[in-house]
């Protein structure tokens, strides 16, 4: 049988699958051994390619990390970004739209996993805090503050300091991880993050509400 009698490979690695194979293989090292621990060896060995083939697509680990929150975090931030940027009117159902939808994809563990992970190693590796400020908190800080901020002049909210407002809004949802995470202080039930978030708005929307007749 000649080369052109040859069947066909059962199964042919598609190039563009492969960053998506080194991200999954990634994640997986990481939450089990966590990030300073993982070599590029082991995810290239564990993803099926060699050490050369992953440097193909990222450059280093700390590109694996960022090309997991691009594909985990940013897609999320960037929906985000978009109804704020084109809105306008009373902020508070917005926020609550946007805090609904984090709680909703938090409950896939793929994507939890890569904040869990952002939490556990951001302190021994500033420059991991770094890269998902660029990524994902400079661009969303500035937007919510801006949101705040228009909601404020509309009357639409009480007078609040904008910016410590922002901090307000997504505090307690980082606190609420770190507790789990980090102090293993867990709700009955697991993390509970929807329950979490309809607990925080109760709380956040009526602290928002417009002043009426002069009474705060």
């Amino acid at each position: 049988m000649d080369a052109t009698d040859s069947p066909a490979p059962k199964f042919r690695r598609r190039a563009d699958a492969r960053p998506d194979e080194v991200l999954d293989a990634a994640i997986a090292l990481f939450a089990e051994k966590g990030y300073a621990a993982t070599t590029v060896q082991e995810i290239a060995t564990r993803a099926g390619l060699s050490k050369g083939a992953v440097y193909l697509y990222f450059p280093s680990k700390a590109a694996i990390l960022e090309g997991l929150v691009e594909r985990a975090i940013s897609p999320v931030a960037q929906t985000a970004l978009s109804h704020i940027s084109s809105f306008s009117g009373d902020p508070r159902p917005l926020i609550a739209q946007i805090l609904r939808m984090f709680a909703a994809r938090l409950r896939d563990a793929d994507l939890l996993a890569v904040p869990r992970i952002i939490i556990h190693e951001a302190v021994a590796a500033p420059e991991i805090a770094q890269m998902y400020r660029r990524a994902v908190l400079d661009k969303a800080v500035p937007a919510l503050t801006t949101l705040i901020a228009k909601g404020v002049e509309g009357g639409f909210i009480r007078k609040v300091d904008p910016e410590m407002t922002v901090r307000s809004v997504v505090g307690p949802i980082l606190v609420h991880v770190m507790l789990d995470e980090v102090f293993d202080l867990k709700p009955k039930g697991g993390l509970q993050i929807e329950r979490l978030i309809d607990n925080h708005l109760t709380i956040l929307l009526a602290g928002l509400a417009p002043e009426k007749d002069g009474v705060s």
